[in-house]
């Protein structure tokens, strides 16, 4: 049986790596974004450019999204000369974004009835080296058994792809993933400014911690960074986490579900991204802490 073709959409931090993985697999990928040069690196790899989002779609059995937020979603899908102008009965559109659930159920109702194609919600964890590894945990929602025949493409991306429930699903488990993240890496600013005002080696929190209770893998990623002030490199950004916490909260008062240290959470993340730290990494939330404002 012939391996399925990929249109991959969304050429970011995560959509690089994700696609050089597919095209390692064998896999023919076609690629779009709406700045060209982002696709340089994967089509030097051996990805197929499209300018056209309707040529991708037509030439693709699955096409995949990795983009920025809800409306970058719907305006790609179902904007001018957007995905669901050429998609077809039999095909599938996998989003790894991170967006509403409540948006992804509408979209995917009004793309199965207008074309036929079958919408599977599949966020991620584990940033951009889970995505360069292929270790990221995928959290889908959707049809089982379409789920079950994209299984084997999503293989070398992953280390495990969990079913959740039916669509809308993946997005509720990826908030729930991003409540946990985001609250992890506030508190831990707060640790690293503590423990290096109060005398410790902040750089040996993370090696003290390991293995123990309080061990998390931000916290080994990110926390010496924290301590070393080591901001340059962008991993992941401030922005996303307050997107997120965002999608949380509002989750939260539709559902009538009290969460109260994720209302906290959005508001110290809104402080931090609004004194231009939005495109820098969360490892800079310990200047908060450390570092008197200019």
């Amino acid at each position: 049986m012939a391996q399925p073709t990929i249109g991959f959409i969304g050429m970011g931090l995560m959509g690089v790596p994700m696609t050089l993985r597919l095209l390692g697999a064998g896999y023919e990928v076609r690629v779009w974004n709406r700045s060209i040069d982002k696709c340089a690196g994967v089509v030097s790899a051996g990805a197929i450019l499209t300018d056209k989002l309707d040529d991708l779609v037509r030439h693709s059995d699955i096409v995949m999204l990795c983009v920025t937020d809800t409306a970058a979603v719907s305006d790609i899908v179902f904007g001018e000369a957007g995905v669901a102008n050429s998609a077809r009965a039999g095909q599938v559109l996998v989003d790894f974004s991170s967006i509403e659930p409540q948006a992804t159920r509408m979209m995917a109702e009004r793309l199965y009835t207008t074309s036929g194609c079958v919408w599977i919600d599949a966020p991620v964890s584990g940033g951009v080296a889970g995505a360069e590894q292929g270790t990221l945990a995928i959290m889908a929602g959707g049809p089982e058994d379409v789920l079950a025949t994209i299984r084997p493409v999503l293989a070398p991306l992953s280390q495990r792809v969990t079913r959740v429930g039916d669509v809308g699903s993946g997005q509720v488990t990826k908030i729930c993933n991003q409540m946990l993240v985001s609250c992890n890496v506030l508190v831990m600013a707060e640790v690293m400014a503590l423990a290096e005002k109060a005398g410790v080696d902040a750089e040996q929190i993370p090696v003290a911690l390991k293995g123990g209770f309080a061990d998390s893998i931000p916290l080994q990623l990110t926390g010496p960074r924290m301590a070393k002030r080591d901001f340059d490199e962008v991993k992941w950004h401030v922005k996303t986490l307050l997107k997120d916490l965002d999608m949380a909260n509002n989750l939260a008062k539709i559902m009538n579900s009290s969460a109260p240290m994720v209302g906290l959470g959005v508001e110290l993340m809104r402080l931090h991204a609004s004194q231009g730290n939005a495109e820098r990494d969360p490892c800079t939330l310990v200047s908060m802490y450390v570092e008197k404002p200019e």
